[in-house]
């Protein structure tokens, strides 16, 4: 079930709709948003588990977004530098990821996300840094 957000001004890029993106929840105010991603058994590795790639676009796609949500669309994040972590092993379904700007400057931001199952069990988390540009102007 998505939500109005300042996302919705910007076509959908592919890779996110791939993971099949969903803005559950987006507070600007807090720089925060909620996301959920369908992971599919393509995404899996030969043991049945959703391979460290496929989560860690997740977790990107969760960190940009809350800069995104945070600024009203008026910076975009580039990643400099991203650290992830895996807890538990993914299976297919659905995953919930929470993204949150830690603090944005003039020229770098920082973000956090971390992915939970549909039981709340922590997946993964991840930090990075962004550097923040003004929005470039998209073609519809």
């Amino acid at each position: 079930m998505s939500i109005p957000t300042v996302l919705d001004r910007f076509p959908t890029p592919p890779c996110a709709t791939l993971l099949n993106l969903d803005i559950l929840e987006a507070d600007h105010e807090n720089g925060r948003v909620k996301i959920a991603f369908t992971a599919k058994p393509e995404f899996c590795n030969a043991l049945g588990n959703v391979q460290g790639g496929f989560l860690t676009a997740m977790l990107d796609d969760c960190m940009g977004p809350a800069i995104l949500v945070a600024t009203n669309a008026q910076s975009f994040p580039s990643t400099i530098n991203l650290n992830a972590q895996f807890l538990t092993p993914a299976k297919p379904g659905q995953i919930i990821g929470k993204g949150r700007v830690v603090k944005i400057g003039k020229t770098i931001g920082f973000v956090e996300a971390e992915l939970e199952d549909a039981n709340g069990s922590i997946l993964a988390r991840a930090s990075a840094s962004v550097r923040i540009t003004a929005m470039p102007k998209l073609a519809a």
